[in-house]
């Protein structure tokens, strides 16, 4: 039962993934009930390549086609959505709990003065490598204009 449900909810997360099925679902949010041809009207391609975008819409569950003659309407289903959305929802609360956690300690951080460090402390500190830090060679010209011109 749970592989089942899982082959679902991964098709509908995979048709929602593209950005044309996702706008395809917008427009017909917005409408009750869409021809395939007034639905594929805004979108800058092919009606077999709008077709092709709506049988995976309709294999997720997510688009119900109905065939009237020569024209097909397609309308939303929301249900494969809604098991979406309730998957979501178990990790939303997971993710609030630990973005809460984070947000009081950094506050708790925030409104404790950091203590620093003295002058006499930052001269002693030794270099990252372990070692003291040399001076830099000098070059064997001064800078400015070459002599040479």
């Amino acid at each position: 039962m749970v592989k089942h449900e899982e082959a679902i909810l991964n098709r509908t997360f995979a048709a929602l993934a593209d950005p044309t099925r996702r706008a395809l679902l917008a427009r017909l949010a917005q409408h009750d009930e869409l021809s395939v041809s007034a639905l594929a009207q805004p979108f800058a391609m092919s009606l077999p390549a709008v077709m092709k975008h709506l049988d995976v819409l309709a294999e997720a569950g997510l688009v119900t086609r109905a065939k009237t003659g020569r024209t097909v309407a397609c309308r939303l289903a929301a249900g494969p959505m809604e098991d979406a959305m309730q998957w979501l929802a178990h990790y939303q609360r997971f993710w609030s709990e630990q973005l809460d956690r984070l947000a009081a300690f950094v506050e708790e951080d925030a409104c404790q003065p950091s203590p620093r460090p003295s002058p006499a402390v930052i001269t002693l500190q030794a270099s990252p490598s372990g070692g003291a830090s040399t001076p830099r060679p000098r070059r064997s010209t001064p800078r400015g204009r070459n002599r040479r011109s």
